[in-house]
């Protein structure tokens, strides 16, 4: 196959991919439709086998392995979604296959890779690093590359996601992807395009790495993430590297590309999960954060928006849904002043459960403040019912003695 993909071509990955790959719903959305007006619906891919897209475009460049590429073995380069597909499927056919992860993939993506059985190498600090180590392994041990984005076979694959949210929803007017080497955005554009060439398209990236949108719009003002330190939240999609085949079939077929920083991110994790019971890792909210950041252009539109993944340690997503109550004031951090006295923090309890409040977790502080010794701090995170909930136990903590101060 030569990188001009198709639609035929794309139907015809859709063929190879029955009773393989799962047919993932479209669903509409009645949460943001409700929010915003529009009529939005939901591809549901983070219920995909290995919860990705990822398996869809791993198969159909495996199956079209020679037998000696088989028998040598495959390698990948991958920020987590891309391995778990080429671990299944290689599995699945009887091929040997190396991953390589860079070193702060989350957990839950390396405890999958792990249980299908291949060899797993953690190299490098990003996905262009890793890449690195395994092109240099590929030549080394004759092992076929499989490219997480930049090959037609991958492309392809990915472009079925397209050709079914159209069979669910004819009359999609809008087609929001996210975009990391836009291996997924390509093949879907390709097929998109050629079933309604009137349709929009448009590409997603974060803040933290938007690589693609300023190789395809050079000179353009994108938003910059306040922070840049730590590991992105949408760590799937931080590719520095764009592919080459992927940026120009983007280039032909993109409408717009939207810019998402970790926090918009964030709010799309936890209201998906939240308002739709959906897990969803960070890549695959930032079509439903980038919507909601331009809402009013889509009016009178109906939208189709990619759920991408679902691959999210459950670590980040316990603390990212306590933040998401800190947020909300749901959760509020209280330094109340008392006399340190027997009894005394029974009345502070006693106050916050009269108004409503929960004590979450509470803990004294006699050394490290600057009122006299005869007194203490208490440092209590309360879980309230909002904001407003949390200045009425304020205002009952000060009436009662205790002058106190919420944190933020």
């Amino acid at each position: 196959m030569t990188s001009e993909i198709s639609l035929g071509d794309i139907q015809q990955a859709a063929v190879a991919l029955e009773n393989v790959t799962l047919r993932t719903p479209t669903v509409p959305c009645p949460w943001l439709a409700e929010q915003t007006g529009i009529d939005v619906f939901l591809k549901l891919e983070n219920l995909q086998l290995v919860s990705s897209f990822k398996a869809r475009g791993a198969y159909i460049k495996l199956s079209r392995l020679s037998e000696d590429q088989r028998r040598q073995g495959v390698i990948a380069m991958s920020a987590g979604n891309h391995a778990q597909g080429v671990a299944w499927h290689a599995q699945s056919l009887g091929i040997a296959a190396t991953i390589v992860m860079p070193k702060n993939t989350p957990f839950a993506k390396i405890e999958s890779v792990e249980k299908l059985g291949c060899a797993l190498i953690l190299e490098g600090q990003n996905l262009s690093e890793a890449g690195e180590v395994a092109i240099h392994l590929a030549k080394r041990d004759g092992l076929t590359l499989i490219h997480p984005y930049d090959d037609p076979a991958i492309i392809t694959g990915q472009g079925t996601v397209a050709l079914e949210m159209l069979s669910d929803v004819p009359k999609l007017d809008v087609l929001i992807i996210p975009v990391g080497g836009g291996g997924l955005a390509a093949g879907m554009a390709i097929a998109a395009k050629g079933i309604n060439p009137k349709i929009e398209i448009i590409g997603v990236q974060s803040a933290y790495c938007p690589a693609m949108a300023e190789t395809l719009y050079p000179g353009r003002a994108f938003p910059v993430q306040s922070s840049s330190r730590g590991a992105p939240l949408a760590e799937g999609i931080a590719v520095k590297s764009p592919g080459i085949l992927t940026r120009d079939i983007l280039k032909k077929h993109l409408s717009d590309m939207l810019i998402v920083t970790e926090d918009q991110i964030e709010a799309a994790i936890e209201d998906l999960l939240i308002h739709g019971k959906l897990t969803v890792e960070g890549a695959g909210a930032t079509g439903v954060a980038a919507f909601r950041s331009v809402a009013h252009q889509f009016i009178g539109r109906k939208v189709g928006i990619v759920i991408c993944g679902g691959n999210i340690d459950a670590r980040i997503l316990s603390s990212l849904l306590l933040r998401g109550l800190v947020r909300h004031g749901k959760l509020v951090r209280l330094k109340i002043e008392m006399n340190d006295a027997p009894g005394v923090l029974g009345q502070i309890s006693q106050v916050i459960g009269q108004t409503g409040g929960n004590i979450f977790e509470v803990s004294h502080q006699r050394l490290f403040n600057h009122i006299t010794v005869k007194m203490a701090e208490v440092d209590a995170i309360v879980e309230t019912h909002d904001l407003s909930h949390a200045h009425q136990i304020v205002a009952a903590l000060e009436a009662h003695g205790f002058p106190t101060q919420m944190l933020h």
